[in-house]
């Protein structure tokens, strides 16, 4: 019995010695459940079984850096097929993953800039300008550690703008009374949407929920900032629209009340990303920061110079690669992950992951695929507090095998994998936590990155990314997860009583994630030229609202569920008038999402964004110009002569693509029509049936730039056989039909389509309007601008349509070379105005709503 006993503790204390070497599979006790570093406490959703209180490090890859050896600035891969993956990286990290992980509760760290904004202002209470205090009870005062302070011009390398200046403090305030705030009252260059940052020290007695409200186009939004974390840094609160100009209700406030007794610190607040400002070689890079390297990002953060320059000032590029990891240890050091690291900001991070697109071409048009980088060889192969290296070998696993699942699942596709490697690689070697690579695709190879290009594969990809972070998560922590939903569907509004609107929509079910189902949805409201409010929380797929009159209302719907909140539906809009007694109805049929115009012959391969520069979700900064070599036999060489060589003359522009917001302005335009109400819907809920056309005295059908281009992974079509139909049954019963869009003619090509057009839009196709660089419209007694070529405005009408009267009907419109640009038809049975180009891409609201006038009471006059 002793001898067993004995040898019982032999292999009980074998056992621990080998525990002790390999380290924890999970976290086990160690959790991070005090307040997050940023809480939005005006969420109207609740987030229980998400990622809500994990504060993760993820960044895309690379960026432009300065070259010593070569004595410039340059771009860390080569450009190719219209981009590079100092670009291309960050069109999948910043629409996509990050609001996915945010949308789930996380709180994420990057430390690559990550407003696509090149306007930067930053008020500080060193300056004084722009910036009010006001005591009540307590009384402001001057902290005693450094701050931050800015200086104008450019910056030196290794000059920390956190340690220039000074920064403020008072006491903490439990009563709702008597406040003493600071105001930050910017100045903003031009109407856009602008990142918040603010910075603040963290004191011995520092409260964990300081208060900040931010104001943006008449909207507020509070938040919770823990200061006990994260001082003298930039700390990101979220991104917003403000209104060019200086306004109160374009402003950050801090005030200094709080659950608990303690300090409440502040310092600067930035709005935006700005330019580059840090000088290497006697100069600075020229690009936006988002289009730099994080090297540059994290000394304009404040970071330490052992952070910022491991290779002491020798090496960019080597430290733009190690800076993002040793940012995040620098800011995880001291928390319960990295506890032993003393010199941190406390800030609890978890896990990082860097997004790369991987070089590689194959010659037989065959996929490079994914692949999942890690180390778990290094040092004592274990992480902060103890956990095994290990667990990064499954988060990258994990990682490639649910791409591969969810691509293939989603595109009926067999996507392919290449292997996990586990090797000495820094992004993987340096961080103190869990860590991984994903190298998405190749994007030096064709097949790849003409899939890559498609913002639907870029949602489906960062979804699967987000997907296996919240389980993995779970796992790690032992709790269950809820997947958010999608967004969702057959939007629609109508009036139920003579001012009284319902919303209704549809859930959107993901037969991959029976967890994604929504129990709730969050309506947000804007009215006139206000922003959107912060949403209320309702469980039925229904809400109702009284209008005011003369306003026009725009709405937005989102799915929620314990795991987050899906993306938004579409923005629709409505109009009450009083007195008015017809009602108009705007249907919106633009919803595709594209990657460029595809070349992909014997003999050619390539993007061609003279054709058709595709449609990106919403504005994006990941174009470096026109593909110039479409030569296949030119695959795989380096420099001009390489395929898919091209130009930089869009480097740093912020291109527009579709904001899924045009319904606004043809409700704004019809504000200015004349009496009558306005609601809308998604062309969905027409082709199936969900709404009843026949009641509404005119319709509105928005087309944007909706086709089908033979290359989406997706289906578009301007007019899809059932929207037909429903439009047919409308003008037999006597309808008036207003219809603009680029291809709504080109994209019915077959004869029987043809003859649709013919019997009811009175129209004929006459060919491809290619005189893009000439915008001017004329007719109805006027000349206007329409955006036809890419911009950072708003998205083109790319070689639209030219169009031909028939039977009866008449040219109204003509393009720049005399071609047919809208034709009108006023018969006994219906009236029909066809607009050849979208109607949203007249420049001018003035001559838009003159114009909309004018085909209204064309259109409603008996």
């Amino acid at each position: 019995m002793k001898i067993k006993l004995l040898f019982t503790a032999l292999l009980a204390i074998s056992f621990a010695n080998t525990f002790a070497q390999v380290g924890k599979s999970t976290w086990g006790k160690t959790n991070y459940d005090d307040a997050p570093w940023v809480k939005n406490v005006s969420r109207p959703n609740e987030i229980t079984e998400g990622l809500q209180n994990r504060h993760l490090s993820v960044w895309s890859s690379h960026g432009k850096y300065y070259d010593a050896n070569k004595g410039g600035w340059k771009w860390q891969r080569p450009i190719l097929f219209c981009t590079t993956e100092d670009l291309y990286t960050q069109t999948i990290v910043l629409p996509y993953l990050i609001p996915m992980l945010e949308n789930a509760g996380a709180i994420v760290f990057t430390p690559r800039e990550r407003n696509w904004q090149k306007n930067e202002i930053i008020v500080d209470n060193d300056s004084r300008i722009d910036y009010k205090e006001e005591s009540m009870k307590k009384k402001w005062a001057t902290t005693s550690t450094k701050g931050f302070a800015l200086h104008y011009g450019s910056y030196n390398d290794g000059e920390n703008p956190f340690t220039a200046g000074t920064a403020r403090q008072v006491k903490a305030r439990k009563r709702n009374s008597k406040l003493s705030s600071v105001v930050y009252q910017p100045t903003i260059p031009e109407t856009g949407r602008y990142a918040v940052y603010v910075s603040y020290q963290t004191q011995k007695k520092s409260v964990d929920a300081a208060e900040y409200i931010v104001f943006h186009k008449g909207q507020e939004t509070h938040f919770r900032v823990n200061q006990r974390m994260g001082g003298g840094t930039w700390v990101y609160l979220g991104t917003f629209d403000f209104d060019k100009g200086n306004s109160i209700n374009n402003s950050v406030v801090l005030t200094n009340h709080s659950s608990r007794r303690g300090i409440v610190t502040t310092d600067a607040v930035r709005f935006g990303s700005g330019m580059g400002n840090i000088v290497r070689g006697g100069t600075i890079s020229g690009v936006p920061r988002f289009l730099e390297g994080a090297r540059y990002s994290t000394q304009w953060a404040g970071a330490p110079w052992s952070v910022v320059s491991k290779s002491n000032g020798s090496n960019d590029y080597n430290d733009d690669i190690n800076c993002r990891s040793l940012m995040t240890n620098w800011l995880a050091g001291g928390s319960c992950y990295l506890p032993d690291k003393k010199d941190g900001k406390k800030v609890p991070i978890e896990l990082t992951l860097a997004i790369h697109s991987d070089a590689g071409v194959k010659a037989d048009d065959s996929f490079v695929g994914t692949l999942g980088i890690c180390t778990t060889q290094s040092g004592d192969n274990t992480l902060g507090d103890g956990l095994s290296r290990k667990v990064s070998k499954t988060f990258a696993e994990q990682l490639v095998a649910n791409v591969k699942k969810d691509l293939d699942n989603a595109f009926h596709m067999n996507w392919t994998t290449r292997s996990i490697w586990d090797r000495n690689y820094s992004e993987t070697r340096l961080p103190e936590v869990p860590s991984a690579i994903l190298e998405t695709l190749s994007h030096q190879n064709f097949p790849d990155i003409k899939l890559g290009q498609d913002p639907n594969f870029k949602f489906t990809l960062a979804r699967s990314v987000y997907k296996t972070i919240l389980k993995y998560e779970a796992n790690m922590h032992g709790k269950t997860y809820t997947v958010q939903p999608l967004a969702p569907q057959n939007f629609k509004i109508e009036y139920v009583s003579s001012k009284k609107v319902r919303l209704q929509w549809r859930p959107t079910s993901d037969t991959s994630e029976p967890s994604a189902n929504p129990t709730s949805y969050n309506v947000y409201v804007a009215m006139g030229t206000r922003g959107f409010d912060n949403g209320v929380n309702v469980s039925n797929p229904y809400f109702e609202i009284d209008l005011l009159p003369g306003v026009v209302y725009n709405f937005k719907i989102t799915a929620c569920n314990r795991g987050g909140e899906s993306f938004p539906t579409a923005t629709l809009s409505a109009l009450y008038n009083e007195g008015a007694k017809q009602t108009i109805l705007i249907i919106n049929g633009f919803h595709r999402l594209s990657s460029p115009a595809v070349v992909n012959t014997s003999t050619e391969q390539g993007f061609d964004l003279e054709a058709d520069p595709g449609l990106s979700y919403g504005p994006v900064a990941g174009w470096t110009g026109r593909q110039a070599n479409f030569n296949k036999a030119m695959m795989g060489k380096e420099g001009p002569n390489a395929l898919g060589y091209g130009g930089e003359e869009l480097v740093g522009k912020i291109i527009a693509g579709n904001d899924f917001n045009y319904v606004k302005d043809h409700a704004e335009a019809l504000r200015y029509a004349g009496k009558y109400n306005v609601v809308s819907c998604d062309s969905k809920a027409v082709e199936y049936n969900e709404v009843n056309l026949t009641k509404y005295a005119m319709i509105d059908l928005l087309l944007g730039n909706e086709k089908d281009d033979g290359h989406s992974l997706y289906y578009y079509k301007a007019f899809k056989p059932a929207l037909c139909q429903q439009l047919s049954k409308y003008l037999n019963a006597h309808g008036k039909l207003f219809v603009s869009g680029s291809y709504l003619a080109s994209d019915m090509q077959a004869v029987d389509e043809q003859e649709w057009l013919r019997n009811n839009l009175k129209i004929s196709f006459d060919g491809a309007n290619y005189d893009n660089y000439n915008s001017v419209v004329s007719g109805m007694g006027m000349s206007f601008d329409v955006y036809r070529t890419i911009n950072e405005q708003h998205y083109g009408a790319y070689t639209p349509d030219n169009i031909l009267p028939a039977d009866n009907a008449f040219s109204t419109l003509t393009y720049a070379d005399g071609r047919t640009a809208a034709v009108a038809y006023k018969g006994t049975d219906n009236s029909v105005f066809t607009l050849s180009f979208p109607f949203e891409c007249i420049k001018d609201a003035a001559t838009r709503n003159s114009i909309m006038k004018g085909i209204v009471t064309f259109l409603m006059k008996k």
